[in-house]
């Protein structure tokens, strides 16, 4: 899978793209990245990528064309046409699904603004909008290292255990819901006891155990997650 940025700040990457298991994915051939900064495409002397807005208002806004231009460069560069991905507050929430489909895409490009947000005209030039939650930050590439990291994991071969993403939370296969508490050694920590069941071997009742354990952290926690479960 190819990941495509859009970004001011490439440099904020490049620690990012070789660490931990995204470094994972990059050595193992599931992900490649490339970026292409909106300066590059920018206006006069100094690149210039943003413009007060028209009507008036506070802060600067990213001009259309200069984010265009960047978009269509890393196309000009070849493969596959990547899906653009517009990462915004307004956008819908990024979740365990939209991670999931995204993985299923050959090519993803994320599109990451900064200052007082982007000219309303590059909506008409990406595929989806995204957001990570009801909250706003300086720029978007916080939000596209996020993305990566939740899509990455779901790729063949990077992780060593790929079961793993099945009984995690939010999760298709758990239907949603939040994973049960899971323990290790000790058995005993200041008090605090690992439950018997766990330590039995019985593995029909560590099931049950552990789908009831889901139920119940997810009513307590995320209720909101009961209500989309699958009857």
């Amino acid at each position: 899978m190819r990941f495509d940025v859009v970004t001011l700040f490439p440099e904020l990457f490049e620690r990012f793209v070789t660490t931990s298991f995204v470094g994972r994915a990059v050595e193992v051939g599931a992900a490649s990245f490339r970026f292409e900064s909106p300066r590059e495409h920018g206006l006069g002397k100094h690149r210039s990528v943003d413009d007060t807005p028209y009507g008036g208002g506070s802060g600067m806004v990213m001009r259309v064309d200069c984010l265009v231009a960047a978009l269509e460069a890393l196309d000009a560069r070849g493969g596959d046409r990547a899906h653009r991905v517009l990462l915004t507050p307004q956008g819908r929430r990024f979740d365990q699904p939209a991670a999931v489909a995204l993985a299923a895409r050959p090519a993803v490009a994320l599109v990451c603004g900064r200052y007082e947000g982007f000219d309303e005209r590059v909506r008409s030039f990406v595929d989806e909008e995204l957001s990570l939650g009801d909250f706003v930050m300086t720029g978007g590439e916080v939000a596209a290292m996020a993305i990566v990291e939740a899509v990455v994991r779901l790729l063949p071969g990077v992780l060593g255990n790929e079961d793993s993403t099945r009984e995690e939370s939010h999760s298709p296969e758990a239907d949603g819901l939040l994973e049960y508490a899971q323990y290790t050694r000790p058995a005993e920590f200041r008090g605090l006891l690992v439950p018997e069941v766990l330590k039995g071997g019985n593995h029909a009742e560590i099931a049950r155990h552990r789908a009831d354990e889901r139920v119940t952290r997810t009513r307590a926690r995320r209720p909101d997650l009961l209500e989309k479960k699958p009857t």
